[in-house]
This record gives C-alpha cells, structure tokens and sequence, in this order.
C-alpha cells in the first residue's frame, strides 16, 4: 500500500534526545502534558534522564528543544524511554513512531481480587504526577488525510487500542502508568469522514502502531539487562486495578411511563 499523496508525507528527526515528526500547518490532539488540540508544524517526543525530577515543565521542554536545536513549537510528549529506540512504521496514508518500555505495567484483572480505589491523587505540582519512569509507551500519529471534527479524537482511540492489544500479546499488559498518544492530521488532505477501524486510515493506524510499538520493544529490550517484567510485582513499578465496579443499569421507561 502506498501513499497517494507523497506531498503530504510527515518527517521525523532525531538528536539530543528528542523526536520530533513534522508537517507544516498540520492539526494535533494530544493527551500528554498540555495537552489538547492545537495546530502546529511538528510534535515532539522527548527522553528524560534517570532520576529526572523537573516540574517546572514548560521552561524544561523549552531548554530541551532549544538544546536540540528545534525552534518550532508542538505537543509535547515524555519519556523515560532513550529515543535513540524509537521505532516507525508507515502504512498508506498514515505514519506512527512510538517509543516503547514497560518498567511501570498497568494491569487489568478480568477477574478482580477486590481492593479500594488509591487513596490520594497525585496533584500538578506532585513530581510523581509528571515524572515518567523507565517504561511509558508513547506514540506519534499522523495521516495525510484530512480528517472530520469527530474523526481525530476517533482515530486516538483507534491507535490506543492497538497500542493495548499489541502490548497484550507482547507483554502480558494492555499499557502502562503513563502512556500517552498524539494524534494528527493534514487538514488540507483528501477528506475523511471517518477513521474507525474498518476504515483505510484505521486501519493503517492499527496496522503502524502494532509494528511500531513491536519494533521499539525489541530495539529497548534486545541486548539489555533490562527485562519485561512478568508481573506487577516483578516490575520496579506498576499498578494493578484491582477494585471492583457497582453494576448499574439504565432506568427503563414504557411510553407511557415518559414524562
């Protein structure tokens, strides 16, 4: 499958411990730091050091993208995983590069011991609410398509979604603490209505994040003395959601039961 629109292709450069994947007057939606939509030429993806405490985000992006020489501005994404093991994958009209590690795994019980929800929630001023450990998976999206209001946010679930069955079925876990996605589109390119998965850009998306996401585990783990954990408790971090839900159900009305 080839692009039909090479014009429209996104680049990707690599130096100083960032990534950054650009396309002039593209359209982003982030659900990392600051996240949200916005338009930009590029987004990024930044490693942070071991030991890595910074708050102050917006002052330590900006000296991490003027130290790699990158003057545009973009979402932001990061990373206790070295960029250097960032990995892409470019399926039609879509190209994604994720970088991969699963230090800190999220597991999702089917069958739940039982448990209590956690106890304090980590504030914005909390290092523990921004600091990404050894793990994070996270990933850069981008279509040469012109995308629908509703088709952007939809084509984030998409790519979620194989970033957690990819991870099942490579790892044992559907994602980690601190996963996160950037999403975006050329909103100048042949429209698209919509991005599900039987969609051609869905389905390029699955197909990218699936081999992207299995590349950059294996460039972060191959010849390392790190692991994959095998559990949550084998894991330096992680968490385990084990509380379980109340079922509820929708109040069923008759018509003549409607006020």
């Amino acid at each position: 499958m080839t692009d039909a629109t090479p014009e429209r292709a996104v680049n990707a450069r690599c130096r100083e411990g960032v990534l950054r994947l650009s396309r002039p007057d593209a359209e982003w939606l982030s659900t990392g730091w600051n996240g949200g939509r916005r338009e930009a030429d590029c987004a990024y993806n930044v490693s942070v050091p071991e030991g890595w405490e910074r708050t102050d985000l917006e002052q330590y992006v900006g000296e991490r993208l003027e130290r790699a020489g990158f003057a545009d501005r973009g979402p932001v994404l990061l990373t206790g995983v070295d960029v250097a093991d960032a990995r892409g994958a470019r399926c039609g009209p879509v190209t994604v590069y994720a970088t991969a590690g699963v230090s800190n795994p999220a597991a999702l019980p089917m069958d739940p011991a039982g448990g209590s929800l956690p106890e304090t929630v980590a504030s914005e001023s909390d290092a523990s609410a921004t600091e990404p450990p050894t793990g994070t998976v996270n990933l850069l999206v981008y279509t040469s398509r012109g995308l629908a209001d509703g088709a952007l946010p939809n084509l984030l679930t998409v790519a979620a979604e194989a970033k957690a069955a990819t991870l099942l079925a490579e790892t044992g876990f559907p994602g980690t603490t601190t996963d996160a996605v950037v999403v975006g589109h050329d909103p100048a390119g042949p429209p698209a209505a919509f991005s599900g998965s039987g969609t051609a850009v869905g389905a390029a998306t699955r197909a990218c994040v699936r081999d992207a996401v299995r590349a950059s585990l294996r460039a972060h783990y191959d010849g390392n003395d790190d692991e994959i954990p095998d559990s949550v408790e084998g894991a330096t971090y992680g968490v385990s959601t084990d509380v379980r839900s109340e079922p509820i159900r929708p109040r069923l009305e008759t018509d003549s039961g409607r006020e």
